[in-house]
């Protein structure tokens, strides 16, 4: 029986579709369009792009990749909140997705979605806020 009062069980979502490919040095570009259920392709397109200065194109980029985990975090049975955590590898595409739109939505002056975005990262994983927020 689960005990009601430690919250919701943490959300680990199933291996990334283009992680392997990314891992073998295909470019992430190659693989968003191979494999676009790849969140990890498009949180790594928002990296990319925002520490390029192409602002446009990364938000675009990561509100994409944040799009992409949601389905996923729902059909692995998350229920809208609860951690996800940063020590699960198919996690980080979310977690990376996630603070690059609180990076992007600063940037182009979205100060609430930022934030939002922020505290989201937080409440999923403290260890993802430490390691991806400045």
């Amino acid at each position: 029986m689960q005990n009601l009062l430690d919250g919701p069980p943490e959300t680990l979502l199933p291996a990334d579709p283009g992680a392997a490919a990314i891992g073998h040095g295909a470019h992430e570009r190659e693989v968003a369009v191979a494999h676009p259920d790849s969140v990890l392709a498009w949180a790594m397109l928002a990296e990319e792009a925002l520490a390029s200065g192409e602002t446009v194109e990364g938000y675009a980029f990561a509100r994409t990749g944040y799009h992409r985990s949601l389905d996923a975090l729902r059909r692995s049975g998350w229920k809208g909140h609860g951690p996800v955590p940063w020590s699960h590898e198919p996690n980080r595409g979310f977690l990376r997705s996630l603070a690059a739109l609180a990076h992007a939505s600063e940037l182009v002056g979205d100060d609430v979605e930022a934030q939002r975005c922020r505290q989201f990262l937080r409440d999923s994983s403290d260890e993802a806020a430490a390691q991806l927020l400045d």
